[in-house]
């Protein structure tokens, strides 16, 4: 299952996948694992969420990125491959 937080935006080419292929049969796929995107959360353009992902509310992720672990305490932008914070969001940045 996704689960998508309200007030969040997800642009073009993201890629939000929760099952894989398994690596001892190619024909066959590992068991899903639910994303979660919390709430006012931002993701960009041509970012890949992977399984399992959990990210917390008001999380900007860059444009390209991939996300190969969770972020839950949010309230941070993450970029790159793989994804990492860059920045800490604070309580004036969100209003």
């Amino acid at each position: 299952k996704i689960y998508i937080g309200k007030g969040t935006y997800i642009a073009g080419n993201v890629g939000l996948i929760t099952a894989n292929h398994d690596f001892n049969d190619l024909s066959k796929y590992t068991p899903g694992k639910d994303i979660k995107i919390g709430k006012n959360s931002w993701i960009g353009m041509n970012c890949m969420i992977l399984p399992g992902v959990e990210l917390g509310e008001h999380t900007i992720v860059g444009a390209g990125s991939v996300v190969t672990k969770s972020f839950p305490q949010g309230n941070c932008v993450i970029a790159g491959n793989p994804a990492r914070i860059i920045k800490e969001i604070n309580e004036k940045e969100k209003k």
